[in-house]
């Protein structure tokens, strides 16, 4: 297409299309079905709570105290945020919102993903006029993207929702560049694309692909020459790549030294889509994911070897665009080439959703990258993207008359698929909890299918046909995808995560640890089988946490440790070879100081022995323990005695030692007497701790020491002795040394990605 016959194009649409009328509608729209997010009557849960919203504090909390926020000191013993995907350090809004907000809200929180879903929303009505199709379709598509699917039952999977919400961006500019050959269009959409591959998920994966794909094809089937393709591709390929370069590194980094590197077709397959969640395109609810958990009994349940959480098996997108795309699917549907393209891709999310349920999934394994993500069904993103994108597209060929529905056929289809549904609830005995969603759903199905009739028959147009649209489509996505236990909790529930929080175990642990402070110490926590959301919190609190919840760990960490991705429920809390339980070396290594645990300690640590540690108190259902001989964060050892960290890590045996004198370290081994030598002669103290530097006075004696920092060892992580380079060892499997002479000293541990990030790249972890 011409840049003049495109121009003249949307031209035309302009003069007939009422667009700016649909876009106010919408975000009208929006604006109702997300306010009971942004009144603050409910909080976005799960993920989002426990997950990123500590992660937003976190940062606010450091910019505004003038630190990094590179590195935390207060999970996992240490964590590489800039590496991790979802630290939201490279996420534009919340990285705006955390510069100007000390104590980010959860209504912020919420705020910004829904504000993020409706730029999506505009974007997509912008790709629609620049296509020439329909105002009232782009109506309907916006509101099925950012209401419908994935993104309004997966609302909590925050990073995910970010990177879904970049895409309708990134297609509209990247038609823009291909329709008009544009260089300028071709860099903003390579800018925008960036911003969506730095959410590092399976979403964004996905979306790329996609976009790859949609640009071999717009190249193959334009009638402009190839070469002129080239300019503004190639002008996006490196914008692209230089904002993304450097994170992309980063994460790399991480995932090649993280308990994942890469996730087995096994292992892909227990995240695959059941078939019978495409029930759910029919009725939001007729397996009961709206209710109460224990009434559930659609997919997963009944299917062996899976793990899906029940939202995640839920596409409903609204009873409009699912009869649109019935009454317009045909021969003339796919006479648009835009149409056919996205026709292909849903079949393909479709079958990459449903993994090991076709053979297809075997195939898509071997395309590079999808090694890297353990969940198929998060394809259900992508899926409800082109689907809202195709139902739109219908309605307009509906609505001008280049497709003349059926009422016939149209009432006959739908009868058919509830059939369908009352069958699949009378096979499974569910009848009686099914009946009254999937009437619900009839009656949304029977007032949109008279609107698309109408709308057909050209009796409804113009304002009065999108007023019709927004008032049913918003009504529907309200009653069917509105708030429920999935997607909307009370905030008070969360009150643990706010900074000012009356919470009395916080309250007790803090108090504990003010009255032990010492130079030398920086003790830790940990929060386990508590609730889903309390892992996290020690990041909102500045408390040091052993362990927290994140699908991503350092492996050092996780085969040192045993250390799961979650410790929400008694089980979770796993221990390992080398820490078999809390009465180990390593816990008191790790200066595991306080131990709150939502159920007696014995039910998690099952080698538990009376006076391991000492129960202080018990605060409702949460007992708090203390460990006595948690070491300080800071030490100096007069003795080094050489092993096999790996050797240790396989068998579990620690050599006998008084780990207070002595470090175990890959290097030869030596030992300093420090006999009849007074305690001021050998001693350590932190002199700062900050986020990404930690300054150490060290006292050793005459023939020297190491000064052990009970953090854990990362390759990113260098020292200085008086001002002078000095190698970080790896020290006590897990943690950090630096080798010091006789006398008093400043060791200072800096944490210097960038710098690490090269050392890698060129020698290696070492």
């Amino acid at each position: 297409m011409t840049t003049t016959v495109l121009q003249k194009k949307i031209a035309s649409a302009e003069t007939r299309e009422p667009f700016a009328p649909a876009a106010l509608l919408f975000l009208a729209c929006a604006l109702a079905l997300a306010f009971p997010w942004l009144s603050g009557r409910v909080t976005i849960p799960w993920d989002a709570k426990a997950h990123f919203q500590p992660q937003f504090v976190f940062l606010a909390h450091a910019l505004h105290s003038g630190q990094s926020p590179f590195w935390t000191p207060n999970v996992f013993a240490g964590m590489p945020q800039i590496a991790d995907p979802q630290s939201l350090i490279f996420a534009p809004f919340f990285l705006l919102a955390a510069a100007l907000v000390p104590e980010p809200s959860f209504v912020l929180e919420d705020a910004i993903v829904y504000a993020m879903l409706a730029m999506g929303g505009l974007a997509l009505m912008a790709y629609f006029r620049d296509r020439g199709w329909s105002a009232a379709g782009a109506l309907i598509a916006a509101l099925a993207f950012a209401f419908g699917g994935s993104a309004a039952w997966r609302i909590q999977h925050t990073g995910q929702i970010m990177s879904l919400s970049w895409l309708p961006v990134t297609l509209w500019l990247f038609a823009r560049a291909l329709d008009r050959r544009s260089v300028a269009f071709g860099a903003a959409a390579g800018a925008v694309a960036a911003f969506m591959v730095l959410g590092r998920d399976q979403v964004a994966y996905l979306a790329v692909l996609m976009l790859a794909a949609y640009a071999l094809y717009r190249v193959a089937t334009d009638d402009a020459p190839i070469a002129t393709a080239i300019a503004p591709l190639l002008a996006g390929a490196v914008v692209g790549a230089a904002i993304i370069a450097v994170p992309l590194a980063f994460t790399l980094e991480l995932a090649a030294n993280s308990n994942r590197p890469e996730i087995d077709l096994d292992g892909a397959y227990k995240g695959s889509l059941p078939p019978a969640s495409f029930f759910t395109l029919l009725s939001a609810n007729m397996f009961g994911t709206d209710g109460p958990l224990a009434a559930f009994w659609g997919p997963p349940v009944g299917e062996p070897d899976l793990f899906l959480a029940r939202n995640m098996t839920d596409v409903y997108a609204g009873a409009i665009p699912l009869v649109a795309a019935l009454a317009a699917f045909g021969r003339r549907f796919l006479a648009d080439k835009e149409a056919r393209f996205f026709t292909g891709a849903i079949t393909f999310f479709a079958l990459y959703g449903l993994g090991r349920y076709t053979p297809a999934f075997a195939l898509f394994y071997h395309i590079p990258g999808v090694d890297l993500w353990r969940r198929p069904a998060d394809a259900t993103f992508l899926f409800g993207f082109a689907f809202a994108l195709l139902a739109g597209y219908g309605f307009t060929l509906i609505e001008r008359g280049a497709v003349k529905p059926r009422a016939a056929w149209l009432l006959g289809a739908l009868a058919g698929l509830f059939a369908l549904a009352f069958a699949c609830a009378m096979g499974k005995e569910h009848l009686s909890q099914a009946i009254a969603p999937l009437i619900a759903s009839m009656a949304f199905a029977a007032g949109a299918a008279a609107l698309v009739l109408t709308a057909g028959a050209g009796r409804l147009r113009g304002l009065a046909l999108l007023a019709a649209i927004a008032a049913l489509g918003t009504l529907d996505l309200a009653v069917n995808n509105g708030p429920n236990e999935s997607t909307a909790l009370p905030p008070e529930q969360f009150d643990v995560l706010r900074t000012g929080t009356k919470d009395p175990i916080i309250a007790f642990l803090k108090e504990k640890l003010k009255e032990d402070v010492a130079p030398d110490r920086r003790d830790r926590v940990e929060l386990a089988a508590i609730d889903f959301h309390w892992p996290n919190a020690t990041l909102v609190h500045g408390l040091d946490h052993d362990l927290g919840y994140n699908p991503i760990r350092l492996k050092i960490f996780e085969d040192a440790t045993g250390a799961g991705d979650h410790l929400a429920l008694p089980e979770q809390r796993e221990f390992s070879k080398l820490y078999p339980a809390y009465r180990s070396p390593l816990s008191d290594m790790l200066g595991l100081r306080y131990i709150a645990t939502g159920v007696p300690i014995e039910q998690i640590d099952k080698r538990y022995k009376q006076g391991d540690v000492d129960e202080l108190t018990q605060i409702g259902k949460v007992h708090i323990y203390e460990n006595k001989s948690a070491f300080p964060r800071v030490m100096v050892a007069t003795c080094a005695m050489h092993v096999n960290f790996a050797r240790m890590i396989e068998t579990g045996e620690w050599p006998e030692a008084d780990y207070r004198e002595t470090v175990l370290l890959e290097e030869p081994p030596i030992c300093h007497t420090r006999k009849d030598l007074p305690p001021e002669a050998v001693r350590a103290r932190i002199v700062s701790y900050g986020n990404t530097e930690v300054v150490v006075e060290a006292h050793a004696p005459p023939g020297g020491g190491w000064l052990v920092l009970n953090d854990v060892w990362h390759p990113w992580w260098f020292a200085t002795l008086d001002g002078e380079t000095a190698e970080v060892l790896r020290a006590n499997v897990l943690f950090r040394a630096v080798a010091i002479p006789g006398g008093r000293h400043e060791v200072r541990f800096i944490f210097q990605p960038m710098k690490g990030l090269l050392r890698s790249v060129m020698y290696g972890n070492r």
